[in-house]
């Protein structure tokens, strides 16, 4: 299931190595703080929500509203995790561009070294498929350039990717879970919306269900005669209109993509997504056919419902601090480690006092005003942003 999206500014630049070091070393004793007190389940659901995964991107010191969080937080998530996760049964794949492409080949890798409930091929598959639907199934100008796939030695799983508009300069996150997955292909995203509103066409919505089984039975059909059907509504077609902005394809590349799938039969949606050369060029000649075959017309609905921000790394809304993180870090380990030779008080004092944050936070999170300029809104304690580095969004532990 699709669980959330977030709408970020595209921004380029590196993560200083210093506050990396400390990303690695924090996100590892957070993350090992849940698995203490909840479970392998509660972090792959935590991760799973965008604004938890925004509110520990602040916590650790990245930017509140950067692309860069996505990445940078995952990597540290990942680098943490290296040594002690698969103690607890936590494993990481995937990254950013090349790494990402990588991803079946890591899972592969684990399931050799450690034992697994689930075949290997399994987790491959909901990797792909996963990738697969956000950048060809929705289409809503956004490619996926960064994949990050966690699942536990049960078989569970969650993603975070992030597709790139560079023309909007804005960049899009995706997070999935599987313990609520029903289908690839029908509504695997739960209720997520945006401030930003494009129009989209997202083949996996209840509303093209039949849309879709019509690409599917048409790939099944000789590539010649679905390449001159394409070509004759081209040419009879005064006043086209193509979901988003996309070029018409070519037709050189669509026989090729068709002959693929015509080749392979696929028997679903499911089978034709997976069909290599099948993206979204390919879908929306198809969607266009059978619009004029079937008068299925497509149902424009972007699958996004969430926006939101906050963070620390270029200052804002203050600058990092080194000892804080060190000293954050520093307590949750010795909570740890007491707690696991019986001594729990620690760890329920953090337990009380976010409860306490929780009923306290009166007010939102998300800044409102311009990013450059220092804000004047007070928090709960009567404090402006600037004079207490305390995390605005409730229920981080």
């Amino acid at each position: 299931m699709r669980t959330g999206t977030a709408n970020l500014p595209l921004h380029g630049g590196q993560c200083p190595a210093w506050l990396f070091s400390h990303m690695k070393k924090l996100c590892q004793a957070i993350i090992e703080v849940i698995i203490e007190e909840h479970g392998l389940s509660e972090v792959l659901r935590r991760l799973s929500d965008p604004y938890w995964f925004q509110a520990l991107g602040c916590v650790v010191g990245f930017d509140w509203h950067s692309s860069g969080i996505t990445t940078t937080v995952c990597g540290a998530i990942k680098e943490g995790l290296k040594e002690v996760g698969p103690h607890f049964g936590l494993f990481c794949a995937g990254g950013k561009g090349r790494v990402a492409r990588h991803t079946p080949d890591e899972i592969r890798t684990i399931a050799d070294r450690h034992p697994l409930a689930r075949d290997a091929e399994q987790l491959v598959y909901a990797s792909k498929m996963a990738a697969k639907v956000d950048s060809a199934a929705v289409q809503d100008g956004f490619q996926i350039y960064h994949h990050f796939f966690v699942f536990d030695r049960e078989g569970n799983w969650a993603v975070i990717q992030q597709g790139m508009n560079q023309a909007a300069r804005a960049a899009r996150r995706y997070h999935w879970l599987s313990t609520q997955m029903k289908s690839f292909t029908r509504e695997p995203q739960a209720a997520v919306c945006s401030d930003t509103i494009v129009e989209t066409l997202n083949l996996v919505s209840s509303d093209n269900q039949a849309l879709n089984r019509f690409c599917t039975e048409l790939s099944c059909q000789a590539p010649e005669r679905l390449i001159n059907e394409f070509n004759s509504i081209i040419s009879l077609s005064r006043h086209l209109a193509l979901p988003y902005q996309h070029h018409i394809p070519s037709t050189a590349y669509l026989n090729k993509a068709l002959r693929a799938a015509y080749e392979q039969q696929p028997a679903s949606f499911a089978q034709l997504l997976q069909v290599p050369g099948v993206g979204a060029s390919t879908l929306r000649a198809l969607c266009l056919v059978a619009e004029v075959a079937y008068g299925a017309r497509p149902s424009y609905s972007d699958p996004v419902r969430y926006a939101f921000a906050h963070g620390g790394k270029d200052g804002f809304p203050f600058p990092v601090n080194r000892d804080d993180i060190s000293h954050s870090c520093n307590t949750l380990r010795l909570a740890l480690r007491r707690a696991r030779q019986g001594h729990r008080e620690q760890l329920q004092a953090l337990r009380n006092l976010a409860a306490w944050h929780s009923e306290m936070t009166a007010v939102k999170a998300t800044p409102h005003h311009d990013e450059h300029k220092p804000s004047n809104r007070l928090l709960p304690s009567g404090k402006a942003p600037g004079q207490d580095a305390a995390l605005y969004q409730p229920g981080l532990f």
